[in-house]
């Protein structure tokens, strides 16, 4: 069977796509980086399967949703987990981030600056050492990675999640998770995407 054709189209963003290049980066898998600019996003948008991006096309096919499609990706490349218990795994691992993630899209989309300095008080205060400190229990007790004894798809996840973490609250801001910090460093490390990074386009987010 020939090997599948891919287009990963995106906006030109790291934001929900990266950790799907990063997969492609690990793996070694050419594919298309279509990057559109936002204001041609309301004619192409019409096009996709559910009005959202990212889309990956497979021998073009579209289908939509970021963690299925890096699930789906994971599966081909080996970086879902060992079985189905580490694959289980993975999947809360992420869903759970996830949450977290929300919750940080919240404040960072609040437009009252009053209440956009509240939800960051609440931020720092509870919600975010209640997510970060379990975290870090986990992967501490995995020796380094979030799932099992090696890379899976997940630690890619977190990864591109604690970059744009220590973008919105400061490079201090991990320092009470070392585990955490070295699992992004390791994953920073790697040389397929240490390769990526260092030729990847420069965006905020």
């Amino acid at each position: 069977m020939a090997p599948s054709r891919y287009k990963l189209i995106y906006f030109n963003a790291r934001g929900r796509a990266e950790h799907i290049r990063f997969i492609f980066a690990y793996a070694g898998v050419d594919y298309i980086d279509h990057r559109i600019v936002k204001e041609k996003w309301p004619e192409i948008k019409k096009s996709t399967p559910f009005g959202m991006l990212p889309v990956l096309e497979v021998d073009g096919k579209a289908v939509c949703q970021s963690n299925a499609v890096a699930r789906f990706l994971a599966r081909q490349y080996n970086l879902a987990g060992k079985d189905e218990w580490e694959a289980l795994q993975c999947d809360s691992l992420v869903d759970t981030l996830g949450d977290l993630k929300q919750v940080l899209w919240y404040y960072r989309s609040e437009q009252d600056p009053i209440k956009k300095e509240e939800r960051r008080a609440t931020l720092l205060k509870e919600t975010i050492p209640f997510y970060l400190r379990k975290f870090e229990k986990v992967i501490s007790e995995n020796g380094g990675f979030s799932v099992g004894n090696s890379i899976t798809w997940t630690d890619f996840v977190f990864a591109v999640s604690l970059e744009n973490f220590e973008l919105i609250f400061g490079k201090d801001s991990l320092e009470p998770y070392p585990h955490l910090r070295i699992l992004k460093e390791k994953v920073f490390a790697l040389p397929s995407i240490k390769a990526w990074i260092d030729k990847r386009p420069q965006t905020e987010f």
